[in-house]
């Protein structure tokens, strides 16, 4: 019975190297704004990130692809990915005094697409 358990052992073994593994790296992830925040908190959020945060905000200005819907909840949203993707392997995060959160569901809708950086 020992050798039948060392050839079980080493076929788990063969096929535990075999199988990819996912690290946390490896997740694409966004930063948005938290559905729960009041507008009022998003939108003191949003002029943070699209001044002295650095987010580009372009393209959520009028006739940019990102500007509807028309919303500070998706605007907000755009800006607080832009400063994440910009800024998280520089200590940057996704908190905005709680307005935001990740999500590993690419936001991007129509012609407006999120960025993403690995």
């Amino acid at each position: 019975m020992s050798a039948l358990f060392i050839k079980i052992t080493l076929a788990l073994f063969i096929i535990s190297l075999t199988i990819p593994q996912e690290s946390e790296a490896e997740l694409e992830q966004w930063c948005v704004a938290d559905e729960q925040t009041p507008d009022d908190e998003l939108q003191a959020a949003l002029d943070w990130a699209c001044g002295k945060g650095g987010a580009d905000c372009i393209k959520i200005q009028q006739n940019q692809p990102c500007f509807l819907p028309n919303t500070v909840r998706d605007h907000a949203s755009f800006a607080f990915n832009s400063y994440y993707q910009r800024y998280k392997h520089k200590g940057g995060s996704c908190y905005f005094k709680g307005a935001a959160m990740i999500t590993e569901l690419d936001p991007s809708h129509g012609s407006c697409k999120y960025e993403y950086t690995p």
